[in-house]
């Protein structure tokens, strides 16, 4: 609960910033970019969180990072702040929560659509189009294949899992027959 309460609080102050100076999609990008490469190797992270280390060879190595990344000043100022109050442990998950109120400050939704078969490229925007028509929002959706699912498609928008797969509804009639439901 902490975790998320910390990383609302800087990826708010980061969206401000960015509504203020309307460079919201630049700092999107260059945080996804941060986070995505702090999580994708351990050493360099271990190398900027832990306490073990002394205070000034983590925030150079923070700093070499910058550099070589070419970040905006902002960004720079943010990550360095993030060291200095002990908070960039929480970096992905304030990336996280700042994707997701850029996305919805946009009108942007993110949905996964996760199938048996391959979907048809008409097929993609139908559902595309679907998603956007019931949530409001347009919808970026990422399709994926599952061929344990048998038939059917689930889709996740957030926390709305819409699932009519055939394996669920197998599983379910299955589910139904044992409390003598079934006819």
């Amino acid at each position: 609960m902490k975790n998320l309460t910390v990383a609302r609080r800087y990826a708010k102050a980061l969206l401000l910033i960015g509504e203020k100076d309307g460079q919201i999609e630049s700092y999107r990008i260059e945080l996804q970019s941060v986070a995505g490469l702090v999580a994708n190797n351990s050493q360099l992270e271990q190398a900027i969180v832990n306490p073990l280390y002394e205070s000034a060879v983590r925030r150079k190595v923070l700093t070499t990072l910058i550099d070589k990344m070419t970040l905006s000043r902002v960004m720079a100022s943010f990550l360095v702040l993030l060291h200095e109050k002990g908070r960039f442990g929480f970096l992905p998950h304030i990336n996280d929560v700042f994707q997701k109120l850029a996305d919805d400050l946009s009108g942007l939704g993110r949905a996964t659509a996760i199938s048996a078969q391959e979907l048809s490229a008409e097929a993609v925007e139908r559902l595309r189009a679907a998603l956007s028509r019931r949530t409001g929002k347009d919808i970026v959706l990422e399709v994926k294949q599952d061929p344990g699912l048998i038939g059917g498609i689930i889709t996740r928008i957030g926390d709305l899992v819409l699932d009519g797969s055939i394996k669920t509804q197998l599983l379910n009639m299955r589910e139904s027959m044992k409390r003598g439901e079934g006819a």
